[in-house]
């Protein structure tokens, strides 16, 4: 049952509202507060769906208390209810935050349909919140050890910057894992995050697939296409193994960095994007550019804030807490009980050779959790963890 708080100093108008709320729609929970003080105090100590608040009222008014219910609830939305004299200021909130403001006295069909709006929006921003969550998990950073500790050090200082970044490390170690961190602590965090596999696309096509293409520029090019860059504007694009892309669209990528704007293939037409790129490869790239396979312009752009992210054989020490990780996540795929392991396990995991990394090791972790016993063993590790 949605929950609505009504905060109006004036007790008609507080009836008024409770008998248009209760009497047309009797799913609705409502409460009643006197004054913006009683009702910041209750948003404090309960959730509520909707805020309905008057603007002038006193010991606080309803400025301040869109102010402090932004700070405190900032997905509640709030509509302020506005007398003759107050419309100027009722149009001011909304550029505040308010999502709408209705005028005394309350119009029955426009509270309603106000209301109902209001409602379907705290739902699509409780779910998209939820959804934000729910991708959040599937790309936790665990480990403890010095190496990892850096790593999420450096990214707390680059992410709500606009710097770009390169992330190397061999395959398998999480790259991609730490550009998403980059995003979600960004402040383009609400927009998209675009990425790309430089590696999976070929040659020939790689310029489509970042720039676009237009009508006609090549064979099967059927319709006008915008591409990855367009598509990632006001947010970020992972351009993941960046060092396997051709040198043709490394020019135009460069250019893209240079000038914020790209042309779709078979056109001459400017577009402007607003982009922030972020970059990882497993290659070395600075002996890419001295075997002439890699731009040594486009390197210093990318390279604007290097993060190495290292194999597992030099973090040891975080493989517990990932295969604690990895066997929750798994377990809780397969709708299984979760299974723990054993010290000894644990030890001879730890005594392996990861030439895979962080990947490997998840694909040992279900091996293990789908064929050993009801605690994984160190003879479950040696039975079925083969290298």
């Amino acid at each position: 049952m949605p929950k609505i708080l009504i905060i109006e100093d004036e007790a008609s108008i507080r009836r008024v509202l409770v008998k248009i709320l209760t009497e047309e729609n009797d799913t609705y929970e409502v409460t009643e507060a006197e004054d913006g003080l009683e009702g910041t105090e209750l948003i404090k100590d309960k959730d509520f769906d909707l805020v309905l608040c008057d603007i002038k009222m006193p010991k606080m008014d309803g400025v301040e208390v869109l102010e402090s219910i932004k700070k405190i609830k900032p997905e509640t939305p709030i509509v302020m209810i506005s007398g003759h004299g107050d419309l100027d200021t009722a149009v001011n909130t909304m550029r505040m935050g308010a999502f709408d403001y209705i005028s005394k006295p309350p119009d029955l069909n426009r509270l309603l349909n106000t209301v109902r709006i209001a409602l379907d929006r705290k739902e699509l921003v409780v779910e998209n919140t939820r959804l934000k969550k729910k991708v959040s998990k599937n790309y936790q950073m665990i480990g403890e050890s010095d190496a990892i500790t850096h790593i999420k050090q450096m990214i707390e200082k680059v992410a709500p910057t606009e710097a770009r970044v390169l992330i190397t490390g061999p395959n398998g170690t999480g790259k991609e894992l730490v550009a998403h961190w980059l995003h979600q602590k960004s402040d383009r965090n609400k927009g998209p995050m675009i990425e790309v596999n430089c590696a999976a696309i070929p040659g020939e096509l790689i310029e489509s697939e970042l720039f676009g293409h237009v009508k006609g520029a090549f064979t099967n090019a059927n319709k006008d296409r915008a591409g990855k860059f367009e598509a990632a504007n006001k947010g970020t694009i992972f351009l993941d193994e960046v060092g396997d892309m051709s040198l043709s669209a490394q020019a135009k990528v460069l250019r893209a960095l240079q000038e914020s704007k790209v042309q779709r293939v078979g056109s001459d037409k400017d577009i402007k994007v607003n982009v922030r790129v972020i970059a990882a490869t497993n290659k070395d790239l600075k002996q890419e550019i001295e075997d002439g396979k890699f731009r040594e312009d486009l390197y210093h752009r990318l390279a604007v804030i290097l993060i190495n992210v290292p194999p597992l054989n030099e973090r040891r020490d975080d493989i517990p807490l990932l295969v604690e990780y990895f066997s929750k996540k798994i377990a809780d795929e397969h709708g299984t009980a979760h299974k723990k392991f054993s010290d000894k396990a644990l030890k001879k995991l730890k005594e392996y050779d990861w030439t895979g990394n962080i990947r490997e090791l998840r694909n040992v972790v279900e091996r293990l959790i789908i064929l050993g016993e009801t605690e994984v063993s160190e003879k479950d590790v040696k039975l079925f963890a083969t290298k």
